[in-house]
């Protein structure tokens, strides 16, 4: 006899252990890699009917006359209606689209916007920090300036951010193009590439960007 005889039962235990495993995994994975987790493709109706294609990208409005905001702190402040009125005093004054602006402004009331970008409430996320560091807005929120109604467009999952993390040099770009969404550094794919390995490492040497991986850069 080579084998102990209590080894017969081996593959049964093992196949057991891999049904159990294969039992946690599966709901594991439905719950925390899939849309409804991530948030990844939510686009809710928002009480105004405000189009960033044609504010950002048609009228090249920057992202922060209303997120003024973003480069002093954590979070990307909402316009007040104040803001809204300074142009809609005048455009589209009487457009009944605009009737909850108009009243948010006279009452002094906020805009009940719906929330889409919600980070969990053991994350920590600074605005301030990446936008003045050169990471465009649109690394995280995809292009906001081609959307009619603004969706959740990528997953923020902690893999997706660790893989800016790990290689900032190759997201980052200067701090007075955050905002233009469609810039790249070259027409040329190959040459935009070739460029954003080069420059992107001396703007993380120059601006002292860290790579930070630790558990405490982002749960605190």
């Amino acid at each position: 006899m080579i084998f102990p005889k209590w080894t017969n039962s081996l593959p049964l235990v093992l196949g057991l252990v891999a049904a159990l495993a294969g039992a946690a995994v599966v709901p594991a994975v439905a719950v925390y890699l899939t849309p409804k987790y991530t948030r990844a493709g939510y686009q809710p109706v928002q009480p105004v009917p405000f189009s960033h294609k044609i504010h950002a990208w048609q009228l090249n409005v920057d992202c922060r006359f209303c997120h003024n905001g973003v480069e002093k702190s954590w979070f990307a402040n909402l316009p007040g209606a104040s803001t809204c009125m300074n142009c809609h005093s005048q455009v589209l004054k009487d457009d009944p689209r605009l009737q909850i602006v108009r009243d948010s402004a006279a009452n002094n009331t906020p805009i009940p916007w719906v929330q889409i970008h919600k980070t969990p409430d053991y994350v920590y996320f600074n605005h301030s920090v990446h936008v003045t560091r050169g990471i465009s807005c649109v690394e995280c929120h995809g292009r906001i300036d081609q959307m009619d109604e603004v969706k959740h467009d990528k997953s923020l999952s902690m893999s997706f951010c660790l893989s800016c993390h790990r290689d900032p040099a190759s997201r980052i770009r200067p701090t007075d193009k955050v905002t233009k969404l469609d810039w790249a550094w070259s027409t040329n794919s190959v040459e935009a590439d070739m460029l954003q390995e080069s420059e992107g490492k001396k703007m993380v040497a120059h601006m002292k960007v860290e790579s930070l991986t630790s558990c405490s850069a982002c749960h605190r």
